[in-house]
């Protein structure tokens, strides 16, 4: 039960400005007061005993528990899971906000040993449980209410039945987890945080570096991706060999385990089926002549090239006004959007921006990009940003306060429930987004201005649709390929370039030194096939949106329930009041259609607002 540490997710969106007003800064106090508070202490000597007796009460007898011991057993696991989840969310959102401090550094990993350490005896748990006939536990659960609505939690478990090691080997792959992948991540986030990049004379840290890639100057954009090839190539060594490593790590751990694919893993996670995935993943592959292939030429003509290059693919429009939004106008901006949805949406985000609850602005040392972090069911969701003022930031603020609804609202679930699998945690973020996207579009004062609003909403979509599959693509290739031995740096670079040339289409050109930018994706490091979960919700939403827009009675009532049950329900069950299914192969046309529209409009407008 070592706790997963909220991993920074780049945000390929984040733009640069100045002049933002006062930016909120994280207040962790709700957590614990500091790293030597008596509060931290008493939890951590609490988690060790709570462990150990958890471990002499239980280990060897789970299977002859009666219903309301079955209970109490699981309520005991969630409190400690609740306890060590409030540990590791200090220790970590303290890391983020400076990556660079050594003494953050020692402080987190120090708690994740400790953690590791006392959570140990309770791999037997998910063992035992699932040694236990499936008649006797359904009998369980019939026999007690409260115990039944753990059910989801116990098919989670059970789901990693066929690929469960013996008792003794599960323990030491817990013990060494450590010094395994969590090792490789912290190397690899220390080593991003640290990288410095010479452009036109300035030195900048990553994110600003990435975020000149949407400069309204083409030369100064030229220079970032320049410079992003250099420094990466100079470091590629190091990248391919945690790539390498962590490949093969989990190539081992799957085999142990006797699981079929790589991607096996992943989708047992995430509730879903591979079919499901397939189907999505090959209705975009399908789309992309008529999603990116189209929109990228019509961008080309926009700017008026022979051919884009790399770093014209975030470019902004000529007619684009390259304002720079406050942070004030900002939180209006978004919570307007909500509140014209559903009040009670905006009433849940509101203390976000004067509670401490987001970290918004670009620091030295701070981790790169954007994540909502849900912590546990009795504090609240943190939300960080590297806020620069960007039109596109606003829609970044939108995305993470959806999370941050999603979360609050899930917490009534407990802290075994909670937690959405991936495939359904980006669904109230994508639909905030899209909620604000349509108030800006709906003030929109004049053609060229919806037309610039309407190209960026299409390069966001096709950013976290066609970018994100051919990023699983790529991953798909990563790992096949590692298994038959270990990788060049050259090797993975053409692995990169054979996803990048399929899925941006013949409006490009490639310079050289972009088949290195596989080098910087952090989910790749983080959380293998993670991906194809903006896919997935981002297809959700459209098709979710669709149904908003066709006037589905108490949608909004619909929704909010949605949320509410967190990961007590299948995708089937929660998508089922609004007539969606999304084992069905047409579901994804359908969300892939909205984005197809979207850029017929941008055709239709060309002649009149170009």
């Amino acid at each position: 039960m070592t706790l997963p540490l909220p991993a920074p997710v780049f945000d390929a969106n984040a733009q640069g400005g100045k002049d933002l007003g006062k930016l909120p800064e994280w207040d962790l106090t709700d957590l614990y007061p500091a790293p030597d508070a008596p509060e931290l202490k008493r939890d951590m000597d609490w988690l060790e005993k709570a462990c150990a007796d958890f471990a002499s009460d239980y280990e060897g007898k789970l299977a002859g528990l009666d219903a309301a011991g079955m209970l109490e057993c699981v309520l005991r696991y969630e409190k400690i899971d609740l306890i060590a989840g409030r540990i590791m969310s200090f220790a970590g959102l303290r890391y983020y906000q400076q990556t660079t401090d050594p003494e953050r550094a020692k402080f987190m990993s120090d708690c994740q040993d400790k953690i590791t350490t006392y959570t140990t005896p309770l791999v037997f748990f998910s063992l035992e449980i699932n040694r236990i006939p499936d008649d006797q536990l359904d009998a369980l659960f019939e026999a007690n209410e409260d115990l039944a609505r753990y059910k989801p939690v116990f098919e989670r478990l059970r789901a990693m039945r066929p690929y469960q090691l013996s008792d003794e080997l599960e323990k030491f792959l817990h013990d060494q987890s450590v010094v395994g992948a969590s090792a490789w991540n912290k190397l690899f986030d220390e080593t991003m945080a640290g990288l410095e990049f010479q452009v036109q004379g300035e030195t900048l840290g990553l994110e600003a570096t990435l975020n000149l890639l949407t400069d309204h100057d083409r030369a100064r954009r030229e220079a970032a991706a320049r410079e992003l090839a250099a420094t990466f190539t100079n470091n590629i060594k190091l990248f391919a060999r945690v790539h390498n490593t962590l490949t093969k790590e989990k190539e081992i751990e799957d085999r142990w385990r006797g699981m079929p694919t790589p991607q096996t893993g992943r989708h047992l996670a995430n509730h879903v089926e591979p079919e499901v995935v397939e189907a999505l993943r090959d209705a975009v592959v399908n789309a992309y002549p008529k999603l990116s292939h189209r929109y990228y030429e019509l961008k080309r003509k926009w700017l008026g090239l022979d051919k884009l290059e790399v770093w014209d693919r975030n470019a902004p429009l000529p007619m684009e006004d390259p304002r720079t939004i406050g942070w004030d106008d900002a939180r209006s901006m978004v919570l307007d959007a909500y509140t014209d949805f559903a009040p009670k949406m905006a009433e849940i985000a509101e203390p976000f921006f004067h509670k401490g609850w987001i970290d918004a602005g670009v620091k030295p040392g701070k981790a790169p990009g954007a994540f909502a972090h849900p912590t546990v069911v009795d504090v609240h969701p943190y939300v960080m940003l590297n806020y620069l003022g960007k039109p596109r930031d606003v829609m970044t603020l939108a995305h993470e306060l959806g999370h941050g609804v999603h979360q609050v609202l899930a917490a009534g679930q407990g802290e075994l429930l909670a937690s959405t699998p991936l495939t359904l945690a980006e669904t109230a973020s994508v639909f905030g987004e899209m909620l604000t996207f349509r108030k800006l579009l709906a003030k929109a004062k004049d053609p060229a201005e919806k037309k610039v609003l309407l190209a960026g909403k299409v390069e966001d979509m096709i950013n976290t649709v066609v970018r994100q599959i051919a990023f699983y693509d790529f991953e798909c290739k990563l790992h096949a390929a590692r298994r038959g031995g270990e990788l060049t740096p050259d090797d993975i670079n053409a692995l990169w370039m054979s996803v990048q040339d399929e899925s941006l289409g013949p409006a490009f050109n490639f310079m050289e030194g972009y088949e290195t930018f596989w080098a910087y994706i952090p989910h790749f490091v983080h959380s293998p096939f993670y991906v194809y979960a903006y896919a997935f919700g981002d297809g959700l939403v459209n098709a979710l949106y669709a149904v908003y827009e066709e006037g589905n009675p108490d949608f909004q009532d619909k929704y909010f329930e949605m949320l509410k049950a967190g990961g007590s329900k299948h995708h089937k069950e929660l998508l089922a009041p609004f007539g969606l299914d999304a084992s069905d192969p047409k579901f994804w046309d359908k969300g892939l259609s909205m984005i197809s529209g979207m850029i017929d409009e941008l055709e239709a407008m060309e002649d009149g607002a170009a």
